[in-house]
């Protein structure tokens, strides 16, 4: 209060000390003990251990794209195998079937078979049609030969009235031969003149009947040769009765058949699938096929066998990607145009040799990871880190 009285008088100096105030004597109050830290949470050391492997991160990732890019893979792959519908170009009734379904059969293996009845009785008929081509045929070769023998006997007769004639003609002017007489001689060897022509054209057609060779064999005539091939194609519709396996394979789709059942021509009775002749098609990105050539070492993983590889090579590539041979491929003339990365078709060839690999079935996904052997490399990076932008600034 003494001091609040001296700040109010005026004209009093600033300098002057002030006394000092007496305060009450307060309770001291003891220290308060010092604060333990407390440790830092699971939280903060996890979230300080990902800050502390973001650089890690970084140049390891930066490693892998440097460093990597020599091999390229796609899932866009399936197992595909020669397969073939069973069928034969002959109709028939099936008679028996000689194998089970998914069966393993090998080339030339019987699969089923048709009644043979009908395909009996159409080679008899051949085989009786063949031989009598050829009696037909030696019966030609005599006539032909009846037909000379006439001709020079008319050759003979026709000689005859010749002179016949002469003789007439040259008595006539005499009077020793009579008109009526002369007359007669000369329409006898006109006539038989004529009938002389009349054999020999019959001849010239029966030797061309004889393919103009009089002493060809029976066997080399073209009446035989044509009878030959029908008892030919009835022999093959026989042999065609019966349905062989055309390579080795499994045959599936068995129960679409049975005894009894009529098959036209060339209707699929089932099908049989190659075990041994596998491929697999795969259509990785346009982008992927930069370095990927056809002779390349392949790896191949499939779906079903995790724990399994196969080995193979890059067997060709399509010289067009897959969109142009769609039915209906995509027109870009219109102004809202939208780029699509293309997948080309790629062949790969699969070692098959390894028996002790299970076994690859068409139709299964599989992965395919393609060894191009070129790496990436730092000058790669460079361009792809700071080329993007200098084009985007140009």
């Amino acid at each position: 209060m003494a001091e609040r009285a001296l700040k109010s008088v005026p004209g009093a100096r600033d300098e002057a000390p002030l006394a000092p105030i007496e305060r009450a004597p307060e309770t001291v109050r003891a220290a308060p003990p010092a604060e333990r830290k407390n440790p830092p949470s699971r939280r903060s050391l996890i979230r300080g251990g990902l800050f502390g492997l973001l650089p890690v991160a970084a140049i390891a990732g930066c490693y892998w794209y440097v460093a990597g890019g020599q091999m390229i893979s796609t899932d866009d792959a399936y197992v595909e195998a020669d397969t073939v519908g069973i069928s034969t170009d002959v109709a028939g009734i099936v008679k028996e079937i000689d194998v089970a379904n998914n069966q393993r059969v090998e080339p030339g293996q019987i699969l089923y078979r048709l009644d043979p009845q009908q395909f009996r009785i159409a080679l008899d008929n051949a085989k009786a049609n063949l031989a009598q081509t050829a009696l037909s045929v030696e019966a030609m070769k005599q006539d032909y030969q009846r037909m000379l023998s006439d001709a020079a006997a008319q050759q003979g007769q026709v000689a005859l009235d010749q002179t016949t004639y002469d003789r007439n003609a040259m008595l006539l002017p005499s009077g020793t031969a009579s008109k009526a007489t002369y007359d007669q001689a000369r329409y006898t060897l006109e006539t038989n003149k004529n009938k002389l022509e009349s054999l020999r054209r019959q001849a010239a057609v029966q030797l061309s009947r004889l393919a103009g060779d009089p002493d060809l064999p029976v066997t080399q005539h073209p009446q035989y040769l044509q009878a030959r091939a029908q008892v030919d194609e009835a022999q093959r519709q026989l042999d065609h009765a019966i349905v062989r396996a055309p390579f080795a394979g499994i045959v599936t789709n068995v129960p679409a058949i049975a005894p009894g059942k009529y098959l036209v021509a060339s209707t699929t009775a089932f099908y049989l699938v190659d075990r041994d002749h596998v491929w697999i098609d795969a259509t990785p990105k346009e982008t992927e096929l930069t370095y990927v050539a056809p002779g390349q070492s392949v790896t191949v993983t499939v779906d079903t066998y995790p724990d399994a590889e196969w080995s193979g090579t890059v067997e060709s590539i399509s010289p067009a990607a897959a969109e142009q041979f769609s039915v209906l491929p995509a027109q870009n003339t219109s102004g809202n145009w939208v780029k699509v990365v293309q997948r080309v078709p790629m062949r790969v060839r699969v070692d098959t040799n390894n028996k002790t690999l299970p076994p690859l079935r068409a139709g299964m996904s599989v992965e395919v990871e393609v060894n191009t052997g070129h790496a990436r490399g730092l000058p790669h990076f460079l361009t792809g880190l700071f080329g993007r932008g200098q084009r985007r600034g140009a």
